[in-house]
């Protein structure tokens, strides 16, 4: 039976899969979820329910992949082109476990998931590398193009760019803040030369990106006549795909116990990787805490403290993936914490929006304490870990990783359940603040190597959106002027 999708803000049309997969963001500015969360005990390769949350033996990644994701997706793809997809996908990873367990610890309590062994380096290929395929599928399945614009503040970009790179039913648009993303993440984007990716710097921070994403969402004339889709993590396809490596996390530290609870800390901008952990969790995942890390933009730390939403100015920091003050898919929680009422949900968000602050009522704050905590970890707490994990472990993480540690080390409430920090770039993207932390400056993997010798093409723009829509209509094939 196919799932059904709904948009948090009540007023778009319900939507089977594939049409979520290329609409992205709901006409009426909501994000899609799925009307009903399917059970993991049913989401097996057989459809056999099972009590057990452990792989059987020489059960594969993708293997648990295909089984987690099917429910979503059945109906709309057939089963053996959708397994394909998912093996090819994960085929371009540079380790054969895809996402391996390190410890961090000498009793087993405290875990490592190492996200960034995919073509560019960072978490966000895990969704992506997939999502670029299920585009290909069904753009050619249905004789269409799409033009795709998002945003990013620093690894969402490359990873787009690497899934949808010289794919002829498409172009690719990223957005970035000028200057405030590492020099390996802006080469990973501007040094692509395939003719459908487009890169745009602009004249502000990650936010202003999002908004002028969301504004060309917005503008129905211009989205339908460009066939606007979206890659970024508003695409629920992107949170189904992430999803995966909860369970696989979840399923490696159970053991032979399986009803065993576990704990994640995600290091946190856009609230998309830990809201995937969620979903995993309403899906029967048994999660004990999720620890939300923030920088020193921590909208979302003092948000799990207090139930209230208050956006400061945005402060670069080393781990800019962070530097965000409204994060899109956190309305994805607030649509559950609300009850799923999509009113109350869009009325919430429009008087944040308009007033920068919101405070979530009694009742729905009181769904926050039993699961989530956020902890703050700043500038100099966040080399502090790079060194200590560095000394203690000799692995060297990134900055976004350092704040998913430091995090877990404030907020952890019960040290018998095992805890998983979700490391979601390698060290590489960010040598200046590793070396600057432990003396060494960690390398590029060879097929980089040559990353900062590479030509760049990319154009800079103010934060404008009549210049960005200009620019759009003007380098797109799907109803531009080429």
């Amino acid at each position: 039976m196919s799932l059904s999708y709904v948009s948090t803000r009540g007023k778009a049309p319900t939507l089977a899969f594939a049409d979520v997969l290329l609409e992205g963001l709901a006409t009426d500015g909501g994000l899609y979820v799925p009307e009903q969360w399917p059970a993991l005990s049913t989401a097996t390769a057989t459809g056999t329910p099972t009590r057990s949350a452990n792989p059987p033996p020489g059960q594969t990644y993708v293997d648990i992949a295909t089984e987690v994701m099917w429910p979503f997706v059945n109906g709309q793809i057939d089963r053996e082109a959708f397994e394909q997809l998912t093996a090819e996908a994960y085929s371009t990873f540079d380790h054969p476990d895809v996402a391996p367990l390190v410890p961090l610890d000498e009793d087993g309590g405290l875990w490592l998931m190492e996200l960034f062994h995919g073509p560019t380096l960072a978490f966000k290929d895990i969704a992506l590398q997939l999502v670029g395929r299920l585009f290909d599928y069904e753009l050619a399945r249905r004789g269409e193009r799409v033009t795709i614009v998002g945003a990013t503040s620093g690894d969402t970009g490359s990873a787009a760019i690497e899934a949808c790179r010289d794919r002829d039913s498409l172009d690719i648009f990223v957005l970035h803040p000028r200057g405030r993303v590492s020099e390996v993440q802006r080469r990973q984007m501007t040094t692509v030369p395939s003719a459908n990716v487009h890169n745009i710097a602009l004249d502000g921070s990650f936010d202003d990106c999002q908004d002028l994403v969301k504004a060309m969402f917005a503008d129905e004339a211009f989205r339908g006549r460009h066939r606007l889709a979206a890659v970024n993590s508003i695409n629920f396809a992107r949170v189904m795909a992430q999803i995966v490596y909860y369970v696989v996390a979840a399923r490696a530290l159970a053991g032979s116990d399986a009803d065993r609870p576990v704990g994640f800390a995600v290091p946190t901008g856009n609230f998309g990787n830990v809201y995937a952990g969620y979903a995993a969790h309403r899906m029967g995942l048994d999660v004990s805490q999720f620890v939300v890390g923030s920088n020193v933009n921590d909208i979302l730390t003092r948000f799990f403290d207090s139930a209230r939403l208050e956006i400061r100015q945005v402060m670069p920091t080393m781990s800019p993936s962070m530097d965000i003050q409204v994060s899109s898919n956190l309305e994805r929680l607030l649509f559950e914490l609300n009850g799923r009422d999509g009113a109350a949900t869009a009325a919430l968000l429009d008087g944040f929006r308009a007033a920068g602050e919101a405070e979530l009522p009694p009742g729905p704050a009181a769904g926050l304490a039993p699961l989530w905590s956020g902890a703050r970890v700043d500038e100099a707490q966040t080399l502090e870990v790079i060194g200590d994990t560095y000394d203690r472990t000799g692995m060297m993480i990134d900055p976004h990783t350092a704040v998913g540690v430091g995090a877990a080390a404030a907020a952890r409430r019960d040290p018998e359940v095992p805890l998983v920090v979700l490391a979601t770039a390698h060290p590489a993207k960010f040598p200046d603040a590793v070396a600057q932390a432990c003396g060494r400056r960690p390398a590029l993997p060879e097929r980089l190597a040559d990353l900062g010798e590479r030509p760049e093409r990319c154009v800079e723009l103010d934060n404008d959106l009549v210049a960005v829509q200009r620019f759009v209509a003007a380098h797109t094939r799907v109803g531009g002027d080429r």
